[in-house]
């Protein structure tokens, strides 16, 4: 279940409703219970009266009691839902941070179907050293939220990126083969060429360096990174403002070993 679906269903009053409705059945269950085995032996009246009490006080008390503290718990699991986002999430851009990132790709590694495969990308924001000097640090935390949103409306659902730290993001592709990857990665690039950023009020370009590796057998993270990086390295190397995606059979000095 995604995070919004969570927190929809978190919110819903249904859950408080369900809550209170069980929790005051079953006192009024246990209620009976006790009045039926401590009163049997008394007039029909009496134990009349016995079982209406054992019905109204759980429905007086109990109700109310089981709406508060399942608001309180509602209360309690969204904050935690919010902390955990955070703790996950990079402020600045909403992407995963590189923990998260690296927890959740990795995962995902360990438990691929036998002959899946995926991609693993690397970018860098061209020049950015620039930017922030001209500009500022504000100017420069613009670009790279620019930046971000670019790549998320390239991704489809089930695709991650996260911050790797400074100008650098990371992106995985579950499921991908090289044609899509590179498709993927020259949409990523060419949606930053063209996004809008005027720290002055005039056009200033945007740009990333793209490293890729697809694979379809099993890999460690670190390795694909090492990879990935490699040819983002070269990609800046090159000239900057380009993709370049190679498959892991392209290294076969690295001796990919199943991800832990």
């Amino acid at each position: 279940m995604t995070y919004s679906k969570t927190l929809n269903a978190l919110r819903s009053w249904t859950s408080v409703g369900r809550w209170t409705l069980f929790g005051t059945l079953a006192c009024m269950f246990v209620s009976i219970l006790f009045n039926a085995a401590m009163f049997g032996d008394m007039s029909a009246e009496a134990q009349r009266r016995s079982m209406l009490s054992a019905i109204v006080l759980p429905i007086l008390l109990g109700a109310p009691f089981f709406f508060y503290l399942s608001l309180r718990l509602r209360g309690m699991a969204i904050t935690n839902l919010h902390l955990g986002l955070v703790a996950r999430t990079d402020s600045l851009t909403a992407c995963l941070n590189r923990g998260a990132f690296t927890h959740k790709v990795s995962a995902m590694l360990s438990h691929r179907s036998e002959g899946a495969g995926g991609a693993l990308l690397m970018l860098d924001a061209d020049n950015f050293k620039a930017i922030n000097d001209l500009y500022g640090h504000e100017s420069g935390d613009e670009a790279l939220t620019i930046i971000a949103r670019c790549i998320r409306t390239t991704l489809m659902s089930g695709d991650l990126v996260g911050r790797m730290g400074g100008e650098e993001f990371g992106v995985y592709l579950p499921n991908a083969g090289r044609h899509s990857a590179e498709a993927i990665a020259e949409g990523i690039r060419r949606s930053v060429n063209s996004a809008t950023f005027a720290p002055d009020g005039r056009q200033h370009p945007l740009s990333v360096s793209i490293g890729g590796v697809v694979f379809d057998q099993p890999a460690s993270f670190s390795d694909l990174f090492r990879i990935a990086d490699q040819r983002l390295y070269g990609a800046k190397k090159t000239g900057r403002n380009c993709a370049t995606v190679v498959h892991v059979n392209d290294y076969p000095s690295i001796g990919l070993k199943r991800s832990a």
